[in-house]
């Protein structure tokens, strides 16, 4: 079975500091977080950006400062977020591309959160998946439910992506896929030939959804953005959760892919 690849998501677009004081939102806070998760044996640090009230933000010289300082000082994968919830328009989601990230994430289509319809038109997909894949950027594909599986396959068969694809599945989410191992199984089966796949489980889903990942041989996302505490009733810190994984996973057989083993395992170079 391959290492297990974890990615590091210690920020996201909802957590502040009144829900927990251990979510960076500064650039100073993030970088220093990713740094401290690639030691607990991290790989990929997925990327949102804060503004000086915490709020989401979309400012493209924040994301290069993140990045040029991660990628200065550590040898993760860095995966920059297009989502919306920053800013919603093509150029926005675009920008964020230009400081060439190995990776970035990419949702292939809509989906309605608990307060909000998260909206991925088709000629915004097809238009972040050229510049990606003119970038020579890798999409995570970012699957709320299973049609957008089938839209990311269609992106490869008209060249908009170069496989072997790599999926992230979101479970556990209000409006989404329920957290449930039947649906893990079936998404995970019907991949095409070659394809990785990770799995992020939202809140209490995170940790039942990343063991049967580990058992599966698929990969794994922790961290403050899907999931705020360790246990009931105690918060968690992004570099507890890296902690965790990682110990579970060797007792469970499955050794823990280092930043460069990642990016053999991801095909990174060939998108």
């Amino acid at each position: 079975m391959e290492k297990l690849i974890i990615t590091v998501a210690p920020t996201g677009s909802l957590p502040k500091k009144k829900d927990t004081p251990h979510v960076p939102v500064t650039v100073e806070e993030i970088v220093a977080c990713a740094l401290r998760c690639e030691d607990a044996g991290a790989s990929i640090v997925h990327i949102h950006i804060r503004d000086e009230d915490e709020n989401p933000s979309d400012d493209p010289r924040i994301f290069n400062e993140i990045v040029e300082q991660v990628r200065e000082r550590s040898n993760l994968i860095i995966q920059v977020s297009t989502g919306g919830r920053a800013g919603t328009d093509l150029e926005s989601r675009i920008l964020r591309l230009q400081m060439r990230p190995e990776m970035a994430s990419l949702t292939t289509g809509s989906v309605n959160f608990p307060h909000s319809a998260y909206v991925n038109p088709p000629d915004l997909v097809d238009a972040l998946a050229g510049e990606m894949r003119r970038l020579e950027i890798k999409p995570e594909m970012e699957i709320f439910d299973l049609s957008m599986v089938n839209n990311a396959v269609a992106l490869a068969d008209r060249d908009l992506a170069v496989g072997p694809l790599h999926f992230n599945f979101v479970m556990g989410l209000r409006g989404a896929m329920p957290a449930k191992i039947e649906h893990l199984v079936h998404l995970s089966t019907g991949l095409p030939a070659e394809s990785t796949w990770t799995v992020s489980g939202i809140g209490a889903a995170q940790l039942k959804m990343n063991l049967h990942a580990v058992l599966m041989g698929g990969h794994v996302r922790v961290g403050l953005e899907d999931n705020i505490y360790y246990k009931k009733g105690k918060l968690a810190t992004n570099e507890m959760l890296v902690e965790r994984i990682v110990r579970l996973s060797k007792e469970l057989g499955r050794e823990v892919a280092t930043p460069d083993e990642a990016r053999k395992i991801l095909h990174l170079g060939t998108s």
